[in-house]
């Protein structure tokens, strides 16, 4: 069952009035105003009437964006790597688990959630790891005491890998993997179609349990993405060419050699999510680059920006920062970590711009948000202004002047 909990979290009425905005749909506005009225974007621009008794924001001599997306992580699904009881985003005992969803595993308390907050991330996909299908991801906000307040959509993507790591589903092979990938794609349509035969069991035994054959029939609509782990370039063919076969909405995880099938991959429309610093070469993916951002984007593919890592999403800034340095246009790299993912996830009706009518997810920035020196100063999640505070930030407050005995 997919679940879109998320509403408008006030009827506040806001207007960020002076600053330069980067709608990400449309070019950058100067000295604009963004309007926001319940929870939404009511008008962007230069002629914006600001209504009696607005809350007005001034935001001269600063940039406003939408809040930044992180499709990378396990927000809300881990606290300490190290520590067991504090991970809840990994289903083990079977390589295949896609009715297996996270989100009742989501803990709106974590101390991640602020951390990401305060440097301008807004949204977050939460994922499954682990396994040939890991499971159900989350599209989630990062506003809220309960799940139902973070929530955006559920499930928002199944999620699976045809990498080095996911070899043992297949017997020890990548040709194993593709094979069992298939199986559970024409087990799913079959058991689809012959639910009577099923039930009186009078069908061959299936590949996976029903439950996981169930979760994957969206996938095999259209109606939902799979998002496939991927960086050889042998890997992201193989993962093009199952979704020319079974008419998947595919998206590519990781794509280390992506730059070497970057025409294909535009001619699918298959967006892929990268860490464009990765440049350490390894059996998984032997032609890294740091032009990888550039040279998918210029060859007209849809780039997704993420950090790969929950405990630092925040450095997504920095990520696509240095995209830029490596040949990406700048507009690209703040599509990349607003809209593009948002579309790619099948939320880019409501996140990942400002327009009017759109969630109001904005951040206003001190400067170019892609600059180390640069800070989030106001931060919106649908419409309501959050705290720029976290655990380390009220450690550091407590102990920066000790007292006079401790000096």
């Amino acid at each position: 069952m997919l679940l879109a909990w998320g509403t408008s979290a006030g009827a506040q009425t806001i207007a960020i009035t002076g600053g330069t905005v980067y709608p990400v749909s449309g070019a950058r506005i100067e000295n604009a105003t963004v309007l926001i009225r319940d929870g939404r974007i009511a008008a962007v621009g230069t002629n914006v009437q600001v209504p009696a008794g607005a809350q007005q924001v001034d935001a001269r001599g600063k940039w406003v964006t939408p809040g930044l997306i992180d499709v990378a992580t396990q927000i809300g699904l881990t606290e300490i790597s190290a520590v067991e009881g504090t991970n809840e985003g990994t289903f083990r005992g079977d390589e295949v688990a896609a009715a297996f969803n996270v989100l009742e595993g989501i803990n709106p308390a974590s101390q991640l959630i602020p951390v990401a907050r305060i440097e301008g991330i807004t949204t977050v996909m939460s994922s499954p790891g682990g396994g040939l299908i890991s499971g159900q991801a989350v599209a989630l906000d990062l506003w809220g005491d309960r799940i139902e307040d973070l929530l955006i959509r559920s499930p928002v993507a199944i999620v699976g890998q045809i990498n080095e790591t996911a070899k043992g589903a297949g017997g020890g092979s990548r040709a194993g993997v593709m094979a069992r990938l298939r199986r559970l794609f024409n087990d799913a349509r079959e058991y689809d179609r012959r639910r009577a035969d099923y039930q009186r069991r009078q069908m061959p035994d299936l590949s996976a349990p029903v439950a996981d054959l169930e979760a994957l029939l969206p996938v095999l609509r259209g109606e939902l993405p799979i998002v496939l782990a991927a960086n050889r370039r042998s890997d992201i063919e193989n993962a093009l060419r199952l979704a020319r076969e079974y008419h998947l909405k595919l998206v590519i995880d990781g794509a280390v050699e992506g730059w070497q099938v970057a025409e294909q991959l535009a001619t699918a429309r298959v967006p892929v999510i990268i860490n464009p610093l990765t440049d350490i070469p390894s059996y998984d993916g032997l032609s890294p680059k740091l032009e990888n951002a550039a040279l998918l984007s210029r060859a007209g593919v849809q780039v997704i920006i993420a950090s790969f890592d929950s405990h630092n999403s925040r450095n997504i800034k920095q990520l696509a920062g240095n995209a830029v340095a490596y040949g990406m246009d700048w507009d690209a790299a703040l599509r990349a970590v607003t809209l593009t993912p948002a579309v790619a996830l099948g939320i880019g009706d409501r996140y990942g711009s400002l327009e009017a009518g759109k969630m109001a997810d904005v951040v206003v920035w001190s400067g170019d948000p892609f600059e180390f020196s640069s800070a989030a100063e106001k931060v919106f999640i649908r419409g309501m202004e959050v705290p720029l505070t976290s655990r380390q930030r009220e450690l550091l407050r407590r102990y920066k002047a000790l007292p006079p005995k401790y000096e």
